[in-house]
C-alpha cells in the first residue's frame, strides 16, 4: 500500500495548479518515497481539467479525478479520499497558504506520533498569520461558536492543511453530512466525540489572495451547520 496520499482539491485553479503540484512533490519527496498526489478537480471551467490530465499522464504517482459538474468542496474531498490508496491521507489547499515546511509535521503526526487526525492551526498563540482583518474576525467568531456550542477543544477547524489515519477516517467519513465548507469542522467534531486522537499545531499561514469563499453566504451557511450539529448531539 502507498504510504502517503496527498489530495489537492482544485476548482478553477489553472493559474496555480502546476506550480502547487511541483512544490508539493518537492516537499513530500523529502518525507517519503511512497506517495501519490490526487488532484480532485471539481467541475472547473478554466482549463484546470486539462492541466490535471496532463500531469496524470506525465507522472505515474498522479491521479486525476474529474467531475463534470461542481460537487462542492466537501463532496469532492470525500470522493478523493475514498479513491486514495495511502495509509496516511492528507489534503492541502491549492493556494498553499500554509507554509509547506510544515508538511513533515502534518504527515508525521499520524505516521510517527500515532494521532488519528491532525490539522494545522491559524488560531493558536504560536501561529504566524497574515490575513485581512474582516476575514480574521469572521474566522475567530466561527471557531469560538464551534468551541462553545459543539464542545470542540480545537482552536481552528477550517485550515486547509489536514491529515488522517486511514481506518479512523473511513469509520467517520460517511457520517459527515455537509458537502461544502463545513466538512472539515463536522469531521473534526465527530472525531473528538468518538474519542480519536487529534493533533492541532501552529503554522505559518499567509492569505492566498483569490478565494472561493463568499464570506457572508458561507458564514450563514456554516452557522446553520453548527446549529444542526448542536441539535444532533
Amino acid at each position: 500500500m502507498t504510504e502517503v496520499s496527498i489530495v489537492l482539491p482544485a476548482y478553477n485553479e489553472a493559474a496555480r495548479l502546476e506550480d502547487t503540484f511541483r512544490r508539493t512533490v518537492d516537499a513530500v519527496e523529502k518525507i517519503t518515497d511512497s506517495f501519490e498526489i490526487v488532484i480532485a478537480e471539481d467541475g472547473s471551467v478554466d482549463g484546470t481539467d486539462r492541466i490535471a490530465a496532463r500531469l496524470a499522464e506525465a507522472y505515474p504517482f498522479v491521479k486525476h479525478l474529474h467531475s463534470g459538474k461542481r460537487l462542492g468542496r466537501g463532496a469532492a474531498l470525500n470522493r478523493a479520499l475514498k479513491e486514495s490508496e495511502g495509509e496516511v491521507l492528507a489534503y492541502i489547499d491549492v493556494d498553499l497558504a500554509t507554509d509547506m515546511s510544515y508538511l513533515r509535521e502534518l504527515i508525521d503526526a499520524v505516521r510517527v506520533e500515532g494521532f488519528d487526525f491532525a490539522t494545522g492551526s491559524r488560531m493558536m498563540p504560536e501561529s504566524d498569520v497574515e490575513r485581512p482583518f474582516t476575514r480574521s474576525i469572521a474566522s475567530k467568531g466561527f471557531n469560538l461558536l464551534t468551541r462553545i456550542l459543539l464542545h470542540s477543544r480545537l482552536y481552528d477547524h477550517q485550515c486547509g492543511f489536514k491529515s488522517f489515519r486511514r481506518e479512523p477516517l473511513f469509520e467517520l467519513i460517511d457520517e459527515v453530512k455537509d458537502e461544502h465548507w463545513f466538512w472539515d469542522t463536522e469531521l473534526l467534531v465527530l472525531a473528538q466525540r468518538r474519542g480519536y486522537r487529534v493533533k492541532e499545531f501552529p503554522v505559518r499561514w499567509k492569505h492566498g489572495g483569490a478565494t472561493k469563499v463568499n464570506i457572508v453566504r458561507d458564514l450563514f451557511g456554516m452557522g446553520r451547520e453548527i446549529l444542526r450539529m448542536w441539535w444532533r448531539k
